[in-house]
């Protein structure tokens, strides 16, 4: 718990330094960008808040020390050293808009390389039929988890949409990764996924529901990269937890991902790496929440934009609980996987017919009579 609470302090301190004084480099740090698709904020917003989340995660590696000797400290300063290359790079990204998607993704390759060389953190494993045989030779293993790291990390870019969107699923991620390291006995994994939730959570602060600041490329590549290794390290040092666990853990940007790919490709004919609007969570913001905060002010948009964040919680949530409850189980995990893509594929398909289920629309409804009450008073 001291990891924690030492990671959320130092983020959120840290947040709070870049957030009073934005003003002095906002230019080149905040994001103005308001006429791209995929773009959903009124008002100029700095968008480097990974570096408070990294500070907060480094600063953890003193309770760290304290907790499991100076070998773990090594560890975590190890996991550190490799984010460093998708890091740094978002962050030039963010500063200077001057580095392509497919830059970002190699420097998360480099770093998923780096970590399989330096902590072993390697798939070895995976409960599919073919890959399992893929994985079982150094070259393969070390192929297949660049392309997992790199695919989650740039999955978790994907869904930075809205204020505390990413931020909050990454943190649902890490706490399901920390309570099967915890079930395993694997203090280090556990304490540095508190270390994550701790980080996360000082920015979230500061990032919802008021949208002060974002996490930039920087920020989202770095979570995806953390979550997928503490993920890969979880497995890699304990056989007993299903391979399927990660992968059901991690589903929601997967397969946002995957799905987008497959939608602009073989329905749109445009390149993959073209941006849209048309992602689950922008549909939500367009045709769920349309009514509930309407106008186009800062305020109205602001509000719901941070609206839209916890319709797709749920999502991620309804992954995660159950991989943290058969997370020693491939039977039970793999129709699971089934079940969350008919139930996105579902629900991607009666929102963009503009046939929202009624629960969704319900819990529109509610928000706006929460909103008219907040009005009145």
């Amino acid at each position: 718990m001291v990891t924690l609470i030492v990671a959320l302090l130092a983020s959120l301190v840290c947040t709070m330094i870049i957030v009073r004084s934005s003003r002095r480099w906002s230019r080149r740090a905040a994001d103005r960008d308001f006429l791209k698709p995929q773009k959903f904020h009124a008002k100029a917003v700095p968008r480097i808040g990974g570096v408070g989340i990294v500070l907060g995660i480094s600063v953890a590696v003193v309770p760290l020390t304290a907790a499991l000797g100076p070998d773990a400290a090594v560890f975590a300063a190890l996991l550190l050293a490799c984010a460093l290359p998708v890091f740094c790079v978002g962050i030039a990204h963010d500063l200077s808009d001057a580095w392509p998607p497919r830059a970002r993704l190699a420097a998360a390759a480099a770093s998923a390389a780096m970590a399989y060389g330096l902590l072993d953190a390697g798939v070895v494993r995976t409960d599919i039929p073919g890959l399992d045989w893929i994985v079982s030779a150094g070259i393969g293993s070390l192929a297949v988890t660049m392309l997992s790291v790199t695919g989650i990390a740039h999955a978790v870019n994907i869904i930075d949409g809205f204020n505390g969107l990413a931020s909050m699923c990454a943190a649902l991620m890490l706490v399901a990764v920390c309570y099967v390291a915890f079930q395993v006995d694997d203090r280090t994994v556990a304490l540095l996924a508190l270390a994550g939730i701790g980080a996360i959570f000082g920015f979230f602060v500061w990032n919802f529901p008021a949208g002060l600041i974002f996490l930039g490329d920087g920020g989202a590549y770095f979570l995806g990269f953390y979550v997928a290794e503490v993920c890969v390290l979880l497995l890699a040092r304990n056989p007993e937890v299903s391979p399927l666990f990660a992968l059901l853990v991690c589903i929601y940007p997967i397969f946002e991902t995957l799905f987008s790919i497959y939608r602009r490709w073989f329905l749109r004919a445009q390149p993959a790496s073209m941006p849209d609007g048309i992602h689950l969570h922008s549909l939500i913001y367009r045709r769920v929440l349309r009514w509930t905060a309407g106008g186009t002010s800062v305020r109205a948009r602001t509000r719901r934009n941070s609206m839209t964040s916890p319709y797709l919680w749920m999502l991620c949530m309804a992954s995660v609980v159950p991989a943290m409850l058969f997370w020693d189980s491939t039977a039970m995990l793999t129709p699971l996987l089934g079940l969350f893509a008919v139930t996105y594929i579902f629900l991607y398909r009666r929102i963009v017919r503009f046939r929202s289920p009624r629960w969704l629309r319900l819990g529109s409804r509610v928000l706006r009579k929460l909103r008219l009450g907040d009005n009145e008073r």
